[in-house]
């Protein structure tokens, strides 16, 4: 019985010292592409900031752009454990919608745009069109659905495939979350307000 145990402490040690070392290559890898942007950063310079081999990185990562993967996939998950807390909101669905929208779209200008940097970063992201971008969408929808569910089971919304529901609603304002979309829409004066295209999505569920 000791001698499980102490295999299965031993387990779980290597797993965190796994989950630490993948952590500070993140990070490192995080603050060098928004520094010197993607393209100009390479796994040596990750490996240097940290004061360890590139090989030590490749046991880890294969590559540079396994390495975005899992900034990318640490950036959008943040998104969707903010859409799950307001996913669960003591609140109508409609309500739910609008916060939906306003936080992806907030979080697409704050966090993705805050630098050329780090947009440069999510623009390869989206368009080596990675696993990573699937599932988000995918979860994200999932939220949607749940929240139009509810609103038509309190008759916000009359009865409708709730899933077709959900994918069209994340399609039609796809426009205030998706990074290249929003950056070459900010400084426009012809292009519906974030506000404005929430309610057109909202009144079409309701249609």
């Amino acid at each position: 019985m000791a001698t499980v145990n102490t295999e299965s402490e031993s387990h779980s040690s290597e797993s965190l010292a796994r989950q630490e070392n993948v952590k500070r290559i993140l990070d490192s890898a995080e603050r060098l592409f928004r520094h010197y942007g993607y393209s100009k950063t390479n796994v040596a310079d990750i490996a240097r900031d940290l004061g360890m081999s590139p090989a030590n990185i490749y046991r880890f990562f294969e590559s540079k752009k396994e390495i975005l993967q899992g900034l990318c996939s640490r950036m959008l998950g943040a998104g969707y454990e903010l859409a799950l807390s307001i996913a669960s909101l003591p609140i109508s669905a409609e309500e739910r919608l609008r916060r939906y929208v306003e936080m992806e779209h907030r979080l697409t200008v704050e966090t993705m745009m805050d630098a050329e940097k780090v947009h440069e970063m999510v623009v390869v992201a989206i368009e080596q069109n990675w696993h990573v971008i699937d599932q988000h969408i995918d979860r994200m929808n999932e939220v949607l659905q749940k929240i139009i569910e509810d609103g038509i089971a309190a008759g916000e919304f009359p009865d409708q495939d709730a899933i077709v529901a959900s994918r069209c609603f994340g399609a039609s304002t796809v426009i205030l979350s998706h990074p290249q979309l929003v950056a070459q829409c900010l400084s426009k004066e012809n292009r519906a307000s974030p506000a404005e295209l929430t309610e057109f999505a909202i009144r079409a569920l309701k249609a």
